[in-house]
């Protein structure tokens, strides 16, 4: 799958100590508002999460219906 699939919905980048993640569709987007509580960075359209709480929030994601992609 590329960036532009229509089918994803989400694409996570793992970083060294940080991950991004793209929400790509509007959905995508809905949900990281509605389910990403408390301080929260965005860099360049990517939310940026600590690697150690990336899981879970993928796995919410993955619940959720959201197909993701790691590029």
């Amino acid at each position: 799958m590329e960036d532009g699939d229509p089918e994803v919905d989400v694409v996570v980048r793992y970083s060294g100590t940080i991950v991004l993640v793209e929400p790509v569709t509007d959905r995508a987007k809905i949900w990281l508002e509605e389910n990403v509580v408390g301080e929260r960075t965005w860099f360049r359209g990517q939310l940026v999460v600590e690697r150690r709480y990336a899981g879970d929030l993928v796995r919410g994601m993955e619940t959720a219906g959201l197909k993701l992609v790691e590029p």
